[in-house]
């Protein structure tokens, strides 16, 4: 999915860019050489701040975004205006202040 790809890449590029690096240098073996960048990928996206923020407060646009694709398989284009709600929501959240989590806001 294009959005998560997008908001993955512009908070976790090193990793991103790590990951992308061990497939192009492994293209036969990349799945068992590359599993532990892969994973650490994973954890970024998981753990950075912005990111879970964004998972709080766009929650509603990015599931209303999925359904339209699941309803959409042949034409996804259908749902650009679904995947450029979710982005606009994104684009608004900040890192959390110092001290703040980004759950419980």
């Amino acid at each position: 999915m294009q959005a998560a790809f997008e908001i993955t890449a512009r908070y976790c590029s090193k990793e991103m860019e790590a990951y992308g690096e061990c497939v192009s240098l492994n293209p036969s073996t990349w799945q068992k050489d590359c599993e532990q960048l892969k994973t650490t990928v994973g954890q970024c996206t998981s753990s950075h701040p912005v990111i879970q923020r964004i998972r709080a407060e766009c929650a509603e646009p990015f599931m209303t975004f999925e359904q339209c694709l699941r309803q959409n398989q042949s034409s996804v284009m259908n749902c650009a205006d679904h995947v450029n709600r979710f982005l606009a929501c994104a684009e608004k959240v900040k890192a959390p202040n110092p001290g703040e989590t980004a759950i419980g806001l």
